[in-house]
């Protein structure tokens, strides 16, 4: 099967339709790059390791490492998210669909950035799909519940692992430094933070960047083959096209998000933002190698909390800490019915 440009672009001359719906993919890969990209980096900004600007730049450039480098080794999260849903049947009304659901976690998504909440763009890109192909298929027959349960572990992961490796870490943290002269930690901390920091951003593009991936394909084999067929891989020039425009994302609106998870929630020290950046990796990467669909933002946001827990309870912002749970508890069943109500009203337009 030959995906490549020239296939594709032919194929969006004779149907406007499936260009729409890829640039409303890429619209929904930018609003990720801008709302959830930022929590990477929101410790390095938070302890002042890094100022913002470059630590920006940082996060965009290995955002994009994270999804080419990876996903030429594995594609594990890509494959839950593309057989998650089933949108088979008419292929025209699979597509309207497909753009329904897009626009829901964009509304979704930029309506988060807008305020400077940081939600949860993984689980509005789950729960925008299911509510769509609840609504193409007419009930719960358009979900794979196999697939879905992959979802309830990524969610024990994100938060409860984040939060006990996030505790666990830093406690390790102070007794192996406990006889470290301070000025020295420090210097060491400082750039241990920015190379972890680093290395949640390249997680976030392996693990965020694939699912996005993974709907842009499911577009093209629809709108191009008319199948949802995955068995021909990702072609080179997708896989490069989704990490730029995620990059590009995070480049431009990165600091609201900074500024409630690296500033607001919890003050840290040197070594509490290294052991933060560390939970995340453990966390990201775990899930990311065995397909399962994390949200980079609960398992930054938790391994922060399990940190500033380490110290003492009210050392975190629970207020805050809260209004961000109660944002991402609304997400499934909020970005799910505006899903649904988008497809439905979609389909009965076009």
């Amino acid at each position: 099967m030959n995906i490549d440009v020239i296939t594709v672009g032919s194929a969006i001359a004779s149907n406007p339709v499936l260009g729409l719906i890829i640039l409303l993919c890429m619209g929904a890969t930018i609003v990720n790059g801008a709302t959830d990209a930022p929590n990477a980096i929101a410790t390095v900004v938070g302890t002042r390791a890094m100022r913002p600007t470059p630590a920006i730049i940082m996060a965009a450039v290995f955002n994009f490492i994270g999804l080419f480098a990876i996903t030429m080794v594995s594609t594990a999260v890509a494959h839950t998210i593309f057989g998650m849903v089933d949108f088979g049947g008419d292929n025209r009304e699979a597509l309207i669909a497909l753009a329904a659901a897009m626009v829901a976690i964009i509304v979704w998504g930029a309506a988060a950035w807008a305020f400077g909440i940081p939600t949860s763009q993984s689980h509005s890109l789950i729960a925008g799909i299911t509510g769509a192909a609840i609504a193409l298929q007419g009930g719960l027959g358009g979900v794979n519940g196999a697939e879905w349960v992959k979802v309830i572990y990524g969610l024990g992961i994100s938060t409860v692992l984040g939060l006990v490796t996030g505790w666990l870490f830093t406690r390790l943290i102070k007794i192996v430094c406990a006889d470290v002269p301070r000025p020295r930690a420090e210097r060491f901390f400082k750039w241990a933070q920015i190379v972890s920091g680093a290395g949640v951003a390249l997680l976030h593009g392996a693990q965020d960047g694939q699912k996005f991936l993974s709907l842009s394909m499911l577009a093209i084999m629809l709108g191009v083959y008319g199948s949802a067929d995955m068995s021909a891989g990702f072609p080179l020039w997708l896989v490069l096209l989704v990490s730029a425009v995620m990059s590009l994302g995070t480049a431009v609106g990165g600091r609201k998000i900074i500024k409630s998870v690296g500033m607001s929630m919890v003050k840290m020290e040197q070594y509490q933002g290294f052991a933060a950046c560390l939970s995340a990796c453990f966390c990201i990467g775990l899930a990311t190698f065995t397909g399962m669909p994390v949200s980079t933002t609960h398992t930054k946001t938790t391994a922060i909390m399990g940190v500033g827990a380490e110290k003492r309870l009210r050392a975190v912002k629970w207020n805050l800490a809260g209004s961000m749970v109660l944002t991402w508890v609304l997400t499934f069943p909020g970005c799910g019915l505006l899903a649904y109500a988008f497809t439905y009203l979609f389909l009965l337009l076009m």
